[in-house]
């Protein structure tokens, strides 16, 4: 069968934020751009500055050019053209490689705002966002604890309950079952001790629901749902804790009124060993490192970060902009393919 050409695939049009300028944002757009691949799936364009992007196309040294556009309808993209929407002043041309500065917070924050208003006028189908520095968001005045929190805002979606940070990994021949493994977090950027004032059985169910339709959009049917438990053993009946049996217990038993497959409490010690092998499709977490720190060690650079409950698609790395190794080319650009890709197919490409 002849290969399709791209003219006749449903190719949607996916913004990418440039990210902190001081960390590896940039380059793993520049290193990721020239891969057939992403733009067999999509027709990507950056939003950031075009002066930094040339400059992590000169670090990758692959002759691509850049190409400064003023709204998406401009952007023709290609491996070797990358349309550019300019955000951001030129005083981010003067941060430091590898440091903490308040003009690259701004200029991250400009970007993931103009791609999230683009996504809400439907002028590009969804956005994919490199890494930020929450410290120099918070130094350029915006005091949000990540693009989570701020993409909320921008979409205009209030309650805490009503979105959540999703972290994914595709299958795998050896790992997940057929749609993939999904963890949501039911707390997320806040000191452990906000995070235990912040736990209810709301927030519980609502992350429960968020699982719930985002597996059920790539199952086609519900998904089988595993709920972390917040102390060890799973409070041990209330030695260590009462949350289980006050808090995520009853939660799950709402969820299941509703029609939603949870199991759980179930420590997160042995929730995550169940669903590599299968036995679930989507892992609930009551904390950040609870779900954080066991996906990355299932499949750090395939591992996707999905904002659930918005009224828009974005995916994003689930990394951060690691300063200690940025524009040294050391950056791994295989979570940027993955995030594009996953991005496509929610915005219903063929990827």
């Amino acid at each position: 069968m002849p290969k399709r050409s791209r003219s006749k695939r449903r190719r949607p049009l996916i913004a990418l934020t440039m990210g902190d300028a001081a960390g590896v944002g940039p380059e793993i757009i520049a290193g990721s751009w020239p891969e057939t691949v992403v733009h067999d799936w999509c027709r990507p364009l950056v939003a950031g500055h075009p002066e930094v992007m040339r400059r992590a196309v000169a670090l990758w040294q692959t002759g691509v050019e850049v190409v400064e556009i003023h709204s998406p309808s401009e952007a023709r993209p290609e491996p070797g053209v990358i349309p550019c929407l300019r955000c951001g002043g030129d005083d981010v041309l003067d941060v430091a490689p590898g440091t903490i500065d308040p003009r690259a917070g701004q200029a991250a924050f400009d970007a993931v705002v103009t791609a999230g208003r683009l996504a809400m006028a439907g002028e590009v189908d969804a956005m994919t966002t490199a890494p930020l520095h929450k410290k120099a968001l918070r130094q350029a005045g915006h005091l949000y604890p990540g693009h989570t929190e701020l993409l909320a805002d921008v979409c205009g979606v209030s309650g805490a309950e009503q979105f959540a940070m999703m972290l994914y990994l595709a299958p795998t021949d050896a790992m997940f079952g057929p749609a993939g493994l999904a963890v949501v977090h039911v707390t997320l950027h806040v000191a452990m001790a906000q995070a235990l004032e912040q736990l209810s059985q709301e927030a519980v169910v609502g992350r429960a629901r968020l699982a719930d339709h985002f597996m059920a959009r790539l199952m086609g049917s519900r998904p089988r749902i595993g709920v972390c438990a917040l102390n060890p053993h799973a409070g041990e009946g209330g030695l260590f804790g009462d949350e289980e049996q006050r808090i995520i217990l009853p939660a799950i038993e709402r969820g299941r009124a509703e029609g939603l497959r949870l199991e759980g409490p179930i420590s997160s010690d042995a929730v995550f060993i169940q669903a590599r092998e299968g036995r679930f499709d989507a892992v609930v977490a009551m904390y950040h490192d609870q779900g954080h720190i066991a996906l990355k060690l299932l499949g750090m650079h395939r591992a996707v970060n999905v904002t659930l409950g918005l009224p828009i698609i974005r995916t994003s790395v689930a990394h951060g902009t690691a300063l200690d190794i940025a524009w040294t080319r050391r950056a791994e650009t295989g979570g940027m393919i993955e995030a594009i890709r996953v991005a496509s197919r929610l915005a219903g490409g063929n990827a």
